[in-house]
C-alpha cells in the first residue's frame, strides 16, 4: 500500500518560526491590498464619491503654492498629490481657490512665505482656510482629517535634531538620558489674523 508523501519546500530545514510567520502576513497584506482596491475601484464607479483625479496643471500649481508658504526649494511630489486629493475631497472648492491663490502669486514677487500669506488674506480672506488646509497638510501630515503621512511630516523635519517623531527612536541606547540641544527661540511675526483656537480630541 502506497503511503501518502507530503511535499515540503527544500528549504524546510533552514526556515524559522518567524520567517514562516512573516511569510504569511506577506501573503495576507498582498490579499488585503488587492481586495482593498477593487473595493475603491467599485466604491469609485458606483457611487462617485471621490473627487475627480486632478490634472498636472493643478498639481504643478499646488506644489508651487507650497514650496513658497513652506519656504522651501523642493518638497515630495508623491505627498504633494496625497495631499492635494484629501484636500480637495475634504472642501471640493479648494481646487479652485489653490489655483487662485498660484495666480496671486504668479503675479507677485513674494520674497517669503510670511509676504504671500498677508497679501493673501488682503486680497481674499478666503485664503486664509486655503492656507491652514495647506500648512497642515505639509507640517502636520494630515488632509480630510486623515493621516497622509507621518515621518515625513514637516513638523519633525524642523525638530529632527532635538526631537524624533513618537514611536521612532533614532538615537543610540539611553538616549533620552542625554540633555537634547538648544534650539532657537522663534523670532518670526504671524503672517495671517488670528484664528478660533479648537481643542481636538485625543
Amino acid at each position: 500500500m502506497a503511503t501518502d508523501q507530503h511535499c515540503f519546500p527544500a528549504d524546510i530545514h533552514h526556515s524559522t518560526p518567524n520567517r514562516a510567520r512573516l511569510n504569511r502576513l506577506v501573503r495576507m497584506s498582498r490579499r488585503d491590498v488587492l481586495l482593498g482596491s477593487m473595493g475603491v475601484a467599485l466604491a469609485c464607479g458606483t457611487t462617485g464619491a471621490f473627487a475627480a483625479a486632478p490634472d498636472d496643471a493643478d498639481i504643478a500649481a499646488f506644489m508651487a503654492v507650497s514650496q513658497r508658504l513652506t519656504d522651501r526649494d523642493a518638497l515630495d511630489p508623491r505627498i504633494g498629490h496625497a495631499l492635494f486629493m484629501g484636500i480637495v475631497h475634504a472642501v471640493p472648492t479648494r481646487r479652485d481657490q489653490v489655483n487662485r491663490l498660484h495666480d496671486l502669486m504668479t503675479k507677485n514677487s513674494f520674497a517669503s512665505a510670511h509676504d504671500m500669506a498677508k497679501a493673501a488674506e488682503q486680497a481674499d480672506p478666503g485664503f486664509k482656510d486655503v492656507i491652514h488646509d495647506i500648512m497642515t497638510g505639509w507640517y502636520r501630515g494630515l488632509a480630510d482629517h486623515k493621516v497622509v503621512v507621518y515621518r515625513s511630516a514637516l513638523m519633525f523635519d524642523i525638530t529632527k535634531d532635538a526631537v524624533y517623531p513618537k514611536t521612532y527612536a533614532a538615537g543610540g541606547p539611553f538616549y533620552w538620558t542625554k540633555t537634547p540641544p538648544e534650539v532657537a527661540v522663534p523670532t518670526g511675526e504671524a503672517a495671517l489674523s488670528p484664528s478660533t483656537f479648537v481643542v481636538e480630541p485625543t
